[in-house]
């Protein structure tokens, strides 16, 4: 599994709800980019959000981030500053994450 790790700045909270929004009233991921799920995490004292965009291939994700970086700059959260190209090492949630006192 692999990751496209997106960070912005400068994201109010009106504006990523409305990007939130605008994603769960889809029909899945825009045309042309193969992703298998999304996450949005938001951190409203700093302003900032980090987009988990999940693929099942590098090549996948490689067409993704072209698709991505083709796209409105308007149509983002944020003010874009990095992008991580990842592959998942390791996953627990649940019950086979370990409890922690």
């Amino acid at each position: 599994m692999y990751f496209r790790v997106v960070r912005f700045t400068g994201v109010t909270l009106e504006r990523i709800t409305r990007v939130v929004t605008g994603v769960k009233d889809a029909d899945g991921p825009p045309e042309g980019i193969p992703a298998t799920g999304v996450q949005f995490l938001y951190d409203e004292s700093q302003q900032t959000a980090v987009v988990l965009q999940q693929f099942d291939t590098a090549q996948d994700m490689d067409k993704g981030d072209r698709a991505f970086a083709a796209m409105d700059p308007s149509e983002a959260p944020g003010t874009r500053v990095s992008v991580d190209m990842c592959e998942l090492k390791l996953g627990l949630a649940g019950a086979g994450f370990p409890a922690r006192d």
